[in-house]
């Protein structure tokens, strides 16, 4: 029974080396502001926003290949899945205190409800999920 209602969206694009990381925040802050989280839910826009950053970044630094990034809206989560070339597996680093660098598993783990990373026949998949805050309605 279809009662009209969408129980699911999502966007999908591909981030080439070198443009990607600031075109990637771009669009999602495009699509946050579809979905209201702009206006609604601001601090996991931010929390969104952030990630994106880390994941692309990763791709293109670690992997040296274009992020493939994926928003899905299942009405509960906001799925952000990143696609890269590589297979090897992410590892989140303790860097030093002065190190500019190294950060970004960690940030993903502290800003996302839950995140993995799945090998794919061609590299992997990374997916950190965010649900709403519960103040945001």
């Amino acid at each position: 029974m279809n009662d009209g209602s969408i129980k699911a969206v999502g966007w999908a694009r591909s981030f080439p080396i070198g443009a990607g990381v600031k075109a990637a925040r771009d669009w999602t802050r495009e699509r946050l502001d579809d979905l209201g989280w702009s206006r609604t839910d601001p601090d996991t826009a931010d929390d969104v926003l952030l990630a994106v950053s880390e994941l692309v970044t990763n791709a293109h630094v670690h992997a040296h290949s274009a992020a493939q990034l994926v928003l899905a809206w299942d009405a509960e989560c906001l799925h952000v899945t990143v696609h890269d070339a590589s297979p090897l597996p992410p590892e989140a680093r303790e860097p030093g205190a002065d190190a500019l660098g190294g950060r970004g598993l960690l940030l993903v783990d502290a800003l996302a409800d839950t995140w993995s990373a799945y090998p794919c026949p061609k590299g992997k998949d990374v997916t950190a999920c965010f649900s709403p805050s519960a103040s945001a309605g």
